[in-house]
């Protein structure tokens, strides 16, 4: 089988291993697919792994030996299922790989908020230390998250392993979510309706899919009702955040930070209002990126071929 990855850069830069598909057929791995290149990269390819390249309708009909799109990311918004299912075209994601990379990631910004060790490291490197009249000092407030709420937006998986993170570091656990039936009754986290989750978090973890229900969630309109100086994080999608919003909020100290690893226009638009706002913390979308993760992410793509080979696919979506 003709096997064609897209854009295989970001999933392998190098330093993981092709071979659990390459062992199913012959492959052939682009780093980065231009929308131009689409449909004469995958040309007569009955199997395809994408990214974020986009699979539209088009591309579908310019390729009509395409039997297997699988998508290497949990979200699966870059393919029309609505054309794929009625070509009868088989698409699948890859869920569950990073749970444990993103929840540590969240702590990772959260913690930096609390403590801002980088900056304090660059001022010791810097002399200042030497220099300092006192044992000790600090350049910002040192914030202790214990006995704090956190409010987690969206309590699946990755939700649930923040939560048990939280509880460890002695933070009270409140959550908004579609299904609150799914919370475990173990787990010590209180499921809130939306009003009451803002008004009461000190912290907020953004962890729901991006749907029109929830696109620009936190927005004017919300922030409002949460408490000054609230801690937002966001680790799943961008445009969960009106970013116009985020960067007033931020300005006048509703918000106290806004810590992300998302943005609503990826690569980040050099125009986006969060450039340069005050007490806010951006990364280029890495909380999924830990090599262990990007293996995971790796051997579940793999297994989701093979099962399609077969003639039993698994996660299927659409």
């Amino acid at each position: 089988m003709k096997i064609i990855v897209l854009d295989g850069f970001a999933l392998n830069p190098g330093d993981i291993s092709w071979k659990p598909l390459e062992e199913l057929g012959s492959l052939t791995v682009y780093e980065r697919t231009a929308p131009q290149q689409v449909v004469e990269r995958i040309g007569d390819a009955p199997a395809i792994l994408t990214n974020k390249t986009v699979i539209s309708r088009e591309v579908m009909d310019a390729c009509p030996g395409l039997k297997y799109i699988g998508v290497l990311a949990t979200g699966y918004n870059v393919v029309d299922l609505v054309a794929a299912r009625e070509r009868g075209i088989i698409v699948t994601n890859i869920p569950g790989y990073s749970t444990q990379a993103v929840a540590q990631f969240v702590f990772a910004l959260l913690l930096e908020v609390c403590c801002h060790v980088q900056n304090h490291s660059e001022s010791v490197h810097a002399g200042e230390w030497v220099r300092s009249k006192d044992f000790c000092y600090w350049k910002s407030p040192q914030l202790e998250l214990w006995g704090k709420t956190l409010g987690i937006f969206g309590c699946g998986s990755i939700g649930q392993a923040v939560a048990a993170i939280a509880q460890a570091l002695g933070m009270r656990v409140v959550c908004c979510t579609r299904t609150p039936a799914k919370i475990p009754a173990s787990s010590g986290i209180q499921a809130l309706e939306l009003d009451e989750f803002l008004a009461t978090a000190d912290v907020i973890s953004l962890h729901a899919p991006l749907t029109p229900q929830t696109e620009h969630l936190v927005r004017s309109e919300t922030i409002a009702k949460m408490k000054r100086g609230v801690i937002i994080v966001n680790t799943a999608r961008g445009p969960l955040v009106q970013e116009e919003d985020m960067a007033a909020a931020l300005k006048s100290g509703q918000v106290g930070w806004y810590a992300a690893d998302v943005v609503c226009r990826e690569p980040m638009d050099p125009s986006n209002p969060l450039l340069g706002a005050p007490n806010c913390i951006l990364t280029p979308h890495i909380a999924w990126a830990t090599q262990e993760a990007r293996s995971r992410l790796m051997d579940i793509a793999a297994g989701n071929l093979a099962a399609f080979q077969q003639g039993r696919p698994v996660n299927v979506v659409g």
